[in-house]
């Protein structure tokens, strides 16, 4: 019963939201528009999704405890200061038509705790680019665009030199053909949780590479500092968050979520294991050059 009716306040909320009588100066591109300005300029990008803006607030993730240090480094990086680092937030501002039912109600929960949080560490003179950018099919009415909205994707490191830092479970592209379109990839390996503590070492490993390597960072909320931070130090670099688990699911064409067997698999020695049946895995650990 609680939350039926928390769900029917966030539809009235989100009702006065979208009908203007709740101000809304939050604007956020594209799906197409994110993917475009990823695919045909060297800009970087910072992801925002829902776990980040309740981190702001204070709530532990389940892969990362909260505190104030990374509340304050959250609300800094929110604040889109860099015209090459682009950040992207939930398009959720204008309308959830595309939404299907349950992502709907996801949103319209999500913005009545969150709302102010938007409005006020989001910088009001930027146009932000949309976090659905890496989760572009669960989420969606219509998956019709998804076939274009992938194929776009993989050339944004088409004959690019890839460094992927990710954590254990991870497995970008193991399976898939995600990534195939890269020229090489490599891979840094990072702890399952708490990533957060290990950013100087994560960073030390990400900096012993060239700056024309291009970095895809799956490493939840530290992926925020390590994106800003080496965008600061002239990489350009990805933070692409769960965009695999969408991929996965678009390639299987699941109605809903579904688990991944790749994500059971963790750490060298299983994966070594895993790799006596599937040469997929074989692949990726000659791909792995630091395990932290």
């Amino acid at each position: 019963m609680k939350q039926k009716i928390k769900d029917m306040l966030a539809a009235v909320v989100y009702f006065f939201y979208e009908k203007g009588v709740l101000r809304n100066r939050i604007r956020v591109h594209s799906i197409d528009e994110t993917i475009d300005e990823l695919l045909h300029t060297e800009k970087s990008m910072v992801r925002f999704g829902d776990g980040e803006i309740v981190m702001i607030k204070g709530v532990d993730l389940m892969l990362q405890k909260a505190s104030a240090e990374i509340a304050e480094g959250l609300k800094e990086i929110l604040a889109y200061r860099h015209d090459d680092l682009l950040v992207t937030i939930p398009g959720i501002f204008d309308g959830l038509s595309d939404h299907h039912r349950a992502s709907r109600q996801f949103w319209r929960d999500h913005l009545l705790f969150c709302r102010k949080t938007y409005e006020t560490y989001c910088n009001p003179d930027r146009v932000y680019y949309t976090t659905f950018v890496s989760r572009c099919y669960y989420f969606a009415k219509d998956r019709t665009p998804c076939d274009g909205w992938f194929a776009k994707i993989r050339k944004i490191w088409e004959n690019r030199d890839v460094v992927i830092v990710e954590g254990t479970r991870t497995h970008n592209g193991v399976g898939n053909d995600l990534i195939d379109t890269a020229q090489s990839i490599e891979r840094i390996i990072c702890p399952p949780s708490d990533a957060y503590s290990a950013l100087p070492a994560i960073l030390e490993a990400c900096t012993a590479y060239e700056k024309d390597r291009l970095f895809l960072l799956s490493v939840g909320v530290a992926a925020k500092f390590l994106a800003t931070e080496l965008f600061k130090q002239g990489y350009r670099v990805l933070d692409i968050g769960n965009l695999d688990l969408e991929y996965e699911w678009y390639v299987r064409q699941t109605l809903g979520k579904c688990k991944l067997e790749k994500h059971d698999i963790t750490g060298e020695e299983a994966n070594r294991k895993a790799a006596l049946h599937d040469k997929a895995y074989a692949a990726y650990l000659e791909q792995v050059k630091v395990w932290l």
